[in-house]
């Protein structure tokens, strides 16, 4: 099946012990309104549970939403988790309160971009068309 034949398909997940998850929602929301499948993982999701819920939904993209300053160790875990799954293809994207820093140092682990507060998700929504534009079979 080819890209344009099927809808992008995304996981949103809530990693760790955060208890917030209005911008999660608001997340989803705005990307399957732009056509994309999502599953909303909810609240309180180990790295192992999402990898597992990625793999289960056969997804292209997971997406966390960590606002607790625990990025560093989840975002890693969660690419480790796919790529002993087998699934190294899936994109790890997300956002939350991530120092610049940190994003460059994610990003050289393999994490895709991530967006800061306030990122319109028409951003992101094009982020995601475009890396699927690319790496999804046409």
């Amino acid at each position: 099946m080819t890209a344009a034949s099927r809808p992008i398909r995304v996981l949103v997940a809530k990693p760790g012990l955060d208890g917030h998850d209005r911008g999660a929602k608001v997340v989803a929301a705005a990307l399957r309104d732009a056509g994309m499948e999502v599953v909303y993982t909810g609240l309180h999701q180990t790295p192992e549970m999402i990898a597992t819920a990625a793999v289960q939904e056969d997804v292209d993209v997971v997406g966390l939403s960590i606002l607790s300053g625990a990025h560093m160790a989840l975002f890693p875990r969660v690419r480790q988790m796919l790529d002993q799954m087998g699934r190294p293809d899936i994109l790890i994207t997300g956002g939350g309160i991530i120092p610049a820093e940190d994003m460059d140092q994610l990003q050289a682990l393999g994490i895709g971009r991530l967006f800061g507060p306030g990122t319109p998700t028409a951003e992101l929504i094009s982020y995601i068309q475009s890396w699927a534009s690319e790496h999804l079979e046409a």
